[in-house]
This record gives C-alpha cells, structure tokens and sequence, in this order.
C-alpha cells in the first residue's frame, strides 16, 4: 500500500472514530403552554391533550434518535417563565435555563388552538451554547382525537431530529 493511501485510510477511521464518539445530545422539552382562543377555552380536555405533548416528543425523540431526554422540574420552568409565552419570545432566557441543567439543545413549544377543528404544535429549537434560536416550527392538527396528535407530534420530532442533525455535520 502506498503511503497517500494510507493517509487516507488513516485519516477515515479517525474521522470514524470522532464521530462515534459523540455524546449524544442532550435535550430539554419544557412543558407545552396551551394557548385556546376558542369561543370555550381551557377545557379540561385540552388542557390534558397539552400536557401530554411533552412526554410524547420526549418518547417521540427517542424512537427517532440517539438523545439524552433532560428533565426541567415545572416549578424551575414556572419560575423562569415571566408570563405566558416569555420562554417561548426570549430564546436566551429558556436557553439559559437549559444551560442550568445541562440540556445542549432547549425545545419551547405552544399548543395554540384557533378553531374546534384545528390546532397547531408551535416549537421552537434552542441551541443552548448560542442561546440562540436554530428553528421554529408549525404543525397543523385537523381534528383532536389521539391519533391525531401522536401524528403530528411524530412530524414534530422528525424536523427536530433533521436539524439537529443538520447541526452536527
């Protein structure tokens, strides 16, 4: 074998090697903030098809990759969020309290819901060591039943995962 390819060869196990080194990222899914502008808003029903939506993407993310699930206690991301919709307007303060607990990346996301017969799952991808946003996300919901949401909570999970991965390259 002649020397160049060597080299090459050299270097294609160390580019390998680093690459599987990787940690996998660590990401913080705060908890969804329900946002229903309905003519009957804040249903008990919609307020636990909110709470859901975290512990789905969480679940949702794992299947889709290779990701350490950071978990913010709801008083500390109460506490860090001024009012309704701050974390989600100021990407420097949710990444920060991101940075606190060790999360590489910070997902805010909204349920907003316009109409009894849609919704959207807004979220917004945070890199933690930028503070700064890396996407926004919009996914419409036609309809409210389970399937519904785990689907479009799956859509969700794959655009993150694209780009994180995006990121990494």
């Amino acid at each position: 074998m002649n020397r160049p390819m060597l080299k090459r060869m050299l270097l294609a196990v160390l580019l390998l090697i680093s690459q599987t080194g990787q940690a996998a990222p660590r990401i913080a899914v705060l908890n969804f903030e329900l946002n229903d502008i309905t003519s009957l808003p804040n249903t008990p029903e919609e307020q636990r098809r909110t709470a859901s939506l975290r512990p789905l993407l969480e679940q949702a993310l794992g299947k889709t990759g290779d990701y350490e699930m950071i978990q913010i206690p709801a008083a500390d991301q109460a506490a860090a969020n001024s009012g309704f919709g701050y974390l989600f307007h100021f990407d420097a303060l949710a990444a920060k309290l991101g940075e606190r607990y060790g999360a590489d990346w910070v997902i805010v996301g909204q349920h907003s819901k316009p109409s009894f017969l849609f919704s959207y799952l807004l979220a917004n991808l945070i890199e933690v060591k930028s503070q700064a946003l890396a996407a926004r996300y919009a996914i419409e919901l036609k309809g409210n039943h389970e399937k519904v949401t785990q689907r479009g909570i799956q859509a969700l999970a794959d655009k993150i995962h694209a780009s994180i991965h995006k990121s990494r390259l």
